[in-house]
């Protein structure tokens, strides 16, 4: 499998607005975030062009009462996951044969909410860590991969030396 890193486009930061607006409508609950996470968050940063969206709940047991909802938006419920992640549901979304958009179902303030913000806010308030993890990206981008999970391990070390930093 090879992975194909898009120099950063300006349009993510639109798609993500269009996309929290009707999922803001479609779950029609006052007491949720939803945050643009991941490296199409993050100006300036390459990517696979893939929007990452992060859904915060107040209370993870009502999680479930909004997979119909989300699912009228055009997303597929991903339900494989839960057995390693329970405290997650996620959602995929194609266009023309290709993935657009993840959804990431959490409870606000848990361990996985607060390291996908503090890891993109990092990201985004310093171009050293930045352009040290697009180039990363771009090393890893020229092998071949089994599948997206191996890619994704492969940034594990330098994603967990950021959410070490203060």
């Amino acid at each position: 499998m090879k992975i194909i890193i898009d120099p950063y486009n300006p349009n993510w930061k639109i798609d993500f607005f269009r996309e929290s607006e009707m999922l803001q409508e479609a779950i029609d609950e006052i007491n949720v975030s939803i945050e643009h996470i991941g490296s199409t968050s993050v100006e300036g940063l390459g990517a696979k062009p893939v929007i990452d969206i992060m859904v915060g709940l107040e209370d993870f047991r009502t999680a479930d009462n909004y997979i119909k909802a989300i699912e009228t938006l055009g997303y597929k419920y991903i339900s494989e996951y839960e057995n390693v992640m329970p405290y997650r549901r996620f959602f995929t979304k194609n266009s023309n044969g290709n993935r657009t958009h993840h959804i990431h179902i959490v409870e606000i303030d848990t361990e996985f909410w607060n390291r996908h913000l503090k890891f993109r806010n990092q990201l985004r308030n310093n171009t050293k860590l930045r352009d040290e993890y697009h180039k990363l990206k771009l090393e890893l981008a020229k092998k071949e991969w089994e599948d997206g999970n191996k890619y994704a391990t492969a940034k594990s070390d330098f994603i967990k030396e950021v959410e070490r930093l203060k």
